[in-house]
């Protein structure tokens, strides 16, 4: 038989920090997805001029893509910001061409972040509910199995948990934040005041909530020492 890969890492819990650090990207990576939407709103509410607000905050973005070409580090979060803002204007564009006020441009320009959410809440919580965690493919990616992790409980149990913690932070931006967007679409809060609210919101509920998440999963997975070898049984092995 050909021999798989040996991981690099000894237990689970390394693999899913190590994996979750990558994804998140420091600082600086915070900083990369807040600093396009503070400008956004900042400009939108201080201006009234949408297109000068969309401009104004893919230049910022553009300009943190070339200090990071510049010094040859990963443009990987940069390049996200970006992505969100050139769906943002596409909903911007998508309103205008249905006739939709200023206003309700401006407020199209955070529907995709509420869609994403949701979409991600809903998928997160089906691999949970199905018994096949998103976080378990985290584990399969080291261990050179995709799927073996699967064989064994406790590993499942364990990445369950950390699914759930990762699902949260959407959960939580969606219930706070659809309540004010549909209000300042109908017209039941002034739509500058749910332009701000969402433009807070959006930054004060992303790294700060992903952070807290974060915290939840590191205090988990400290509890915890599960091998990575026990993520690949061999055929007709059993479970502990």
């Amino acid at each position: 038989m050909t021999e798989q890969p040996q991981p690099s890492v000894a237990t689970v819990e390394e693999v899913v920090r190590t994996q979750l650090s990558k994804a998140l990207g420091g600082r600086r990576g915070m900083v990369e997805a807040a600093v396009p939407t503070l400008i956004f709103t900042v400009m939108w509410l201080s201006t009234r001029e949408l297109v000068l607000a969309l401009v104004l905050s893919i230049a910022a973005a553009v300009a943190m893509l070339v200090v990071r070409l510049v010094q040859r580090s990963t443009t990987q979060f940069v390049l996200n910001a970006i992505f969100g803002i050139g769906i943002g204007w596409l909903f911007v564009r998508i309103a205008a061409s249905r006739g939709g006020s200023e206003d309700e441009q401006a407020l199209a320009y955070f529907l995709p972040g509420l869609i994403y959410n949701s979409g991600y809440t809903v998928l997160l919580g089906f691999t949970c509910l199905i018994g096949w965690p998103l976080v378990g493919f985290m584990v399969g990616s080291v261990t050179g199995d995709p799927t073996a992790w699967h064989a064994d409980r406790q590993v499942v149990r364990l990445c369950t948990k950390l699914t759930w913690l990762l699902a949260l932070p959407c959960a939580l931006r969606v219930a706070a934040q659809a309540p004010v967007w549909f209000a300042g679409r109908s017209g039941a809060m002034d739509a500058d005041t749910a332009i701000a609210v969402l433009g807070v919101m959006k930054v004060g509920l992303g790294w700060p909530l992903q952070l807290a998440a974060l915290a939840a999963m590191v205090w988990l997975l400290s509890r915890n020492v599960t091998p990575v070898a026990s993520t690949r049984l061999e055929p007709g092995q059993s479970p502990t």
